[in-house]
């Protein structure tokens, strides 16, 4: 699996630091290393999510629903109003509170000498570009012939909570099409955590009503457990599999990435017990 910074620089064809640099008037190294150093934060923010099956599940709805694929496509789009509200949904369910967002910004520019204002334009549209290459990634749809384990992984969650299957079709032009299953209520209650495809919030916990979802939750903590409640440490091939996903595949300063992990602490507590 293509870990974090390497699929971003496959977004709009590899064309992503260009598109960032017109944006911002850098020049594409600094691009690169803007994405750089966003992507310990949201590595942090995303694996964060794997430590609870209340944040997981609507991750991995709003993932495999295909709503974000067209950013990684086109990253102009992640610049659009819709865009912006959609990046914004992704920061507010992987960072909690624009506190932890003006942090890593300014932790990025200490970094890169690049300004927090740029960065914190940016995130909106590296999040949705972000989650667009993860679902790209997942579904084995970024132009290799690799069978990706998250591909198979996806299906089964999806079979597991109820959802049926992802339907691809060829378009006319000949580009592989996946299609959004989650036509069920269970899955539109996660993808309303989000608030995508214009669901409101305060949709009921997916968990209290949907066998499957409490299959999903029992097998992701190894017992039953409840809303708010930390679940147990246990070995979880799915949870492995994420954290693969979700690694930034870079090196870079030990003490850069202790201090983007401890934002997240400082403002939201330990991982498993926010």
């Amino acid at each position: 699996m293509l870990p974090l910074f390497d699929m971003m620089l496959k977004a709009q064809n590899g064309a992503v630091t260009e598109a960032l640099a017109k944006q911002f008037g850098l020049a594409q190294d600094q691009a690169a290393e803007a994405i750089a150093a966003l992507m310990p934060a949201f590595s942090s923010g995303l694996k964060r999510t794997t430590t609870n099956p209340y944040d997981l599940a609507p991750l991995m709805a709003a993932m495999f629903s295909g709503a974000y694929g067209k950013y990684f496509e086109d990253v102009g789009k992640a610049f659009t109003a819709q865009g912006k509200t959609d990046g914004n949904i992704v920061l507010e369910r992987l960072f909690g509170s624009k506190e932890v967002s003006r942090a890593i910004a300014a932790q990025a520019e200490q970094f890169t000498g690049i300004g927090q204002d740029v960065f914190r334009r940016m995130m909106p549209a590296l999040a949705g570009t972000l989650m667009g290459g993860l679902f790209k990634q997942a579904t084995g749809q970024l132009g290799s012939t690799e069978i990706y384990p998250m591909a198979a992984i996806g299906q089964n969650w999806m079979k597991l909570m109820g959802f049926g299957t992802v339907a691809s079709r060829t378009a006319a032009d000949g580009e592989n099409v996946f299609q959004s299953a989650f036509d069920t209520p269970y899955a539109k209650a996660m993808q309303a955590m989000w608030g995508l495809d214009g669901a409101q919030k305060g949709t009921p916990d997916a968990f209290a009503d949907s066998p499957f979802a409490a299959s999903f939750r029992d097998i992701m903590t190894g017992g039953a457990a409840k809303a708010g409640e930390p679940p147990a440490a246990t070995a979880n091939p799915l949870v492995d599999a994420l954290n693969d996903m979700f690694d930034t595949g870079l090196t870079l300063q030990n003490s850069y990435v202790r201090n983007m992990e401890a934002i997240f602490d400082r403002y939201l507590g330990p991982a498993g017990k926010s």
